[in-house]
């Protein structure tokens, strides 16, 4: 019996009578809302770093987001639209996820006792992927609520304010497991697709890997830069926490009483 022949028999699969597309269905499902919550968590990082560029720029992207300029007034409930449409898209994802999670203790200690075996860089990857997914899976879903809750909370002043005012533990951890689980999933994703695979496989998974390295780098390095300014805003704000952001051409006299702007 060849080899080949000898590792379906060893799974079972040559018992299998009919052969189903639901598997590679949940797949082909698995890899499209990984590859979209990858890239709004691209642009999300982008949204949040604007504050590296000062208050300014951070408060004009989230008018952006909030319809501001587009309609000549700010709807922070169109905000929480696109919150609310990650947040069912983060948890079809993770119920596809779950199906290849180990579903006891036993079988996550033979998960673990086979890689350790193996000695396979990808498979030390993949748990990697899932002790990130299992931590992005609480700390994600708060994360998402409170923004779906508060929409409008969301400011240079408002978000300088809940970060200092603890949040940054949350945001820490989540920043930290996004970023392993954003760089180890695009390149898992090329390699399961066959994407820029090239003439040599070998050589072309051996730079994918980089560039999910890279991935990973660059996303954590602004995404702590970002955490740190925010942290620094938070507490020079810190005796006037609740107060909001005016831009300078909006600022009203001294003496005047003005609108609260987020």
């Amino acid at each position: 019996m060849k080899r080949d022949d000898l590792m379906i028999a060893g799974s079972g699969l040559d018992e299998v009578r009919g052969k189903s597309r639901v598997p590679a269905l949940l797949d082909m499902a698995l890899s499209i809302s990984g590859l979209l919550l990858a890239l709004f968590m691209l642009g999300h990082l982008i949204f949040v770093s604007s504050i590296l560029l000062g208050e300014q720029a951070m408060y004009m992207v989230t008018k952006l987001f909030e319809g501001y300029f587009l309609f000549g007034r700010a709807y922070p409930w169109l905000v929480a639209m696109v919150v609310f449409a990650v947040i069912c898209l983060f948890f079809v994802h993770a119920a596809l996820a779950l199906r290849k999670f180990p579903a006891s203790y036993r079988q996550f200690r033979v998960m673990r006792v086979h890689a350790a075996v193996l000695g396979h860089a990808d498979t030390r990857l993949w748990l990697v992927q899932v002790y990130t997914g299992f931590a992005m899976f609480f700390l994600g879903s708060a994360h998402l609520f409170g923004m779906l809750v508060d929409p409008d909370e969301i400011g240079p002043y408002a978000s300088a304010d809940r970060v200092w005012g603890g949040a940054w533990a949350v945001d820490l951890l989540l920043l930290l497991a996004v970023a392993a689980h954003l760089g180890i999933g695009l390149y898992r994703l090329a390699v399961k697709w066959g994407w820029l695979e090239g003439r040599d496989a070998a050589v072309s998974r051996k730079w994918l890997k980089r560039a999910g390295l890279a991935i990973t780098l660059v996303f954590l390095s602004l995404g702590l830069l970002s955490l740190a300014a925010y942290m620094k805003i938070g507490y020079e704000h810190r005796e006037r926490a609740g107060e909001r952001y005016r831009p300078a051409t909006t600022q009203p006299a001294p003496d005047a009483p003005g609108p609260r702007i987020s």
